[in-house]
């Protein structure tokens, strides 16, 4: 504990002290449990108050190591189970703070240990956390054989150096920095990523038509796939050794993936932050240009995002941000990606330089986009269409197109699903000058003021039957269909609405100021006095 400072570990028990030698540092695999005396296991995604984790203390015990270390719930969640256990087993019980991720806390003992002087056997388990190409070297150098480290979508995240002949699938794989798609969809139709995610060990795909020898593995934290390791032949056989070491290796690469999606996450994260800035007219169009990759001077646009709520959608809304970007880069588009309350924001860079094709381009992207979430979330999805921005500096102006055009398409006047401001330009128009309205004080002596106050006292539905004349252009007989009344019931009431209001609906700006009255105190606005 000394050596990872005060306050990044919180004991619970330790029933041979705490002057206890420690070897090494491991992520405890379910599938594949496989630990050597005197490490310190940490227990990632085992909960501290589950039967696995008296399961995990105990299978410590068995192989010696020295001490097991749960997530951020608190000692006090240590049951009386999980304490008799670990005095049982002779294993040290510890907790780490929520302030110390994971990834920190491997960091701080690979240091500490590096300091008392102890080291691992295998080359790989002295490579600094995080140096993906530095572990593929290790590994490839342990295991006897050309090594990719790939992420579960087939990405690869580093290979090793190798000067030895080797296939062309790996110079294809290492090239595209991922697997070609035609092999990904050949090992899935196959059931090969199912037995690979799921056997916990060492895999062997045999050689066949254009697809050379491999072994692989996958590399887990708990119960959760972090990415896999795989090795070719490079020149030569590889050794009866490798399926051994390569399962160390998987042990090894844990606490690296790890690390390598926590920084990734955090990048992210930052990306975002200066999409938002930017589209909020307040960032630095060089600063996200520089982060996410954009190009400052290329074509842009923004598309506004939002899906209905509704009964079945599950976790639909959640997952929304996230199927937005998978579905932006299966399209082989660049963009980010920005939650906003409702929905999201995606900025679309590096468009084609003709701005209506590029134009083009976008609005086949959300349409396409628009019939995939619908049937991902279970509801319908709405996508305003931004206008396409000469640069960067200009996303915001895209941003307020979209958002208008978003807006409209939600007010209910249109059954689109996707549109461009100028496609629904008298809707969203109306939309601002009644937004503009809203703030003017409207006198108690207007006649739909009057109308509105007598239909709360009365009910008598004389609002309704106004919207419906004026909204039917006077047709009296489509406007009683509307209201399925019959056409002299509702000349009765139009007459009766005249003697109580005094409207004149032979006049045109009485009949405009009425309409817009109307349509206010259909959005919640101070139509109604």
């Amino acid at each position: 504990m000394s050596a990872v400072g005060a306050g990044a570990l919180k004991l619970v028990t330790a029933p041979h002290g705490v002057a206890v030698s420690v070897r090494g540092v491991t992520v405890w695999d379910v599938l594949e449990p496989e630990i050597r005396p005197g490490e310190v296991l940490l227990a990632v995604g085992v909960d501290s108050r589950s039967s696995a984790a008296v399961d995990v203390v105990r299978a410590a015990g068995r192989s010696g190591a020295v001490a097991v270390v749960f997530g951020p719930d608190g000692p006090e969640s240590a049951s009386s189970e999980l304490r008799g256990a670990a005095e049982a087993a002779g294993v040290a019980v510890l907790f780490r703070p929520a302030w110390v991720g994971w990834v920190q806390l491997v960091g701080l003992l690979r240091a500490g240990l590096a300091a008392a002087g102890y080291q691992a056997d295998p080359p790989f388990a002295q490579v600094a956390l995080g140096d993906l190409e530095g572990l593929a070297d290790a590994v490839a150098a342990t295991v006897g054989g050309a090594v990719t480290i790939e992420d579960p979508q087939s990405r690869v995240l580093a290979y090793s150096s190798t000067d030895e002949d080797v296939d062309e699938m790996r110079r294809r794989t290492i090239l595209g920095r991922r697997v070609p798609a035609s092999t990904v969809a050949a090992m899935r139709k196959s059931g090969f990523f199912r037995v690979l995610w799921g056997s916990g060990d060492v895999v062997r795909r045999p050689a066949e038509e254009d697809l050379p020898e491999r072994l692989a593995i996958a590399v887990t934290a708990g119960s959760e796939v972090l990415g896999s390791i795989w090795v070719a032949p490079a020149g030569r056989p590889l050794p009866e050794t490798a399926a051994d070491d390569l399962r160390a290796a998987a042990r090894a690469a844990a606490p690296h993936l790890l690390h390598h999606r926590s920084r990734r996450a955090g990048h992210l994260r930052a990306v975002q932050e200066a999409a938002r800035a930017v589209l909020d007219g307040s960032g630095s169009a060089e600063a996200l240009a520089a982060s996410a990759g954009l190009p400052v001077d290329g074509r842009c646009a923004v598309l506004a995002v939002r899906a209905a709520p509704g009964p079945g959608r599950g976790r639909g809304e959640d997952r929304l941000p996230d199927l937005v970007a998978l579905h932006c880069a299966a399209q082989e588009y660049q963009a980010v990606v920005v939650a906003v309350p409702g929905g999201v924001l995606v900025l679309l860079g590096d468009l084609l330089p003709d701005s209506q094709r590029a134009t083009a381009q976008v609005t086949r992207l959300a349409e396409s986009l628009a019939g995939h979430l619908s049937a991902m979330v279970g509801a319908k999805v709405w996508i305003g269409v931004g206008e396409v921005a000469a640069d960067l500096h200009r996303a915001v102006e895209s941003r307020r197109t979209a958002d208008l055009a978003l807006r409209a398409l939600l007010s209910g006047s249109t059954s689109r699903a996707v549109a461009r401001l100028g496609e629904v330009a008298e809707t969203a128009t109306l939309l601002r000058i009644l937004d503009a309205l809203r703030e003017v004080p409207l006198p108690p002596e207007l006649p739909v003021t009057r109308l509105a106050t007598y239909d709360a006292e009365h009910d008598g539905g004389l609002v309704d039957t106004l919207r419906a004349y004026l909204d039917h252009f006077s047709d009296v007989p489509a406007a009683a269909r509307a209201l399925g009344v019959h056409p002299n019931t509702f000349r009765y009431r139009i007459r009766r609405l005249r003697e109580v209001c005094g409207i004149r609906l032979d006049d045109p700006e009485a009949r405009l100021l009425a309409q817009l009255q109307l349509r206010l105190m259909d959005r919640g606005g101070s139509g109604d006095g």
